[in-house]
C-alpha cells in the first residue's frame, strides 16, 4: 500500500515540477536515499530531478552541505534547524529550484527522552525564499518510519508546488 501511495505522490510531483519548469534536489539522512529512489522510479525523471544527497554523518552534513558546527552543536542532527540547513545547503550546491530534507531517528536505537525513536525533522526550501520545517514522531519499526518519512516529504513538496501553481503563497 505504501508503494502505491508513494507512486501517486511521485507522479503528482512530476506533473507539478514539469508544469512549473522546476527541478528538485533531495537531501536525506535517516531515509538513506529512499526518497531519491522513489522519485527516480519514474522514467524521464531527469527532466525534473536534479540530484540527491545522502548525508548520514555530521561530518558529511558539514562537508557536503556546509552546515555549521554551531547548528549541529546547538540543536543536534535531529532538529528542524539542521533540516533547514540541509535543505538550504542542497539548494546552494545544486541547480535545483526546490529542496527537501529529512533527518531523524528511524530506530530501533538512538532515541532519547527529548528525541525518541521515530522523531523525524523535515525542511522544504525554494529559491523564492519559501522555507518550511516540520518535526513529526512516527510510530512503527525502522522500515515504517523511513517509509512514512518519504511519504511526508513527497506530500509536502506536492502541497507547496500545488499552492505555487494556484497563486497561493504562505
Amino acid at each position: 500500500m505504501m508503494d502505491s501511495i508513494a507512486e501517486v505522490l511521485a507522479r503528482q510531483l512530476e506533473s507539478l515540477l514539469i508544469r512549473s519548469g522546476q527541478r528538485l534536489v533531495t537531501v536525506e539522512s535517516c531515509t538513506g536515499g529512499g526518497l531519491a529512489e522513489l522519485v527516480t522510479r519514474i522514467a524521464g525523471c531527469s527532466q525534473w530531478f536534479e540530484c540527491g544527497y545522502v548525508a548520514y554523518s555530521n561530518t558529511a552534513k558539514q562537508e557536503l552541505l556546509d552546515i555549521s558546527s554551531e547548528v549541529l552543536e546547538n540543536y543536534g542532527a535531529i532538529s528542524e534547524q539542521t533540516a533547514l540547513a540541509m535543505a538550504e545547503g542542497a539548494l546552494r550546491h545544486s541547480h535545483a529550484h526546490i529542496a527537501v530534507s529529512i533527518t531523524g531517528i528511524a530506530g530501533p536505537g538512538g532515541g532519547t527522552v527529548d528525541k525518541p525513536v521515530g522523531t523525524v525533522c523535515f525542511a522544504w526550501v525554494n529559491r523564492d525564499g519559501l522555507a518550511k520545517t516540520a518535526r513529526i514522531r512516527f510510530q512503527g519499526d525502522r522500515l515504517q518510519v523511513r517509509a512514512q518519512s518519504c511519504l511526508l516529504a513527497l506530500q509536502g513538496l506536492v502541497d507547496i508546488l500545488d499552492k505555487q501553481g494556484s497563486g497561493i503563497r504562505d
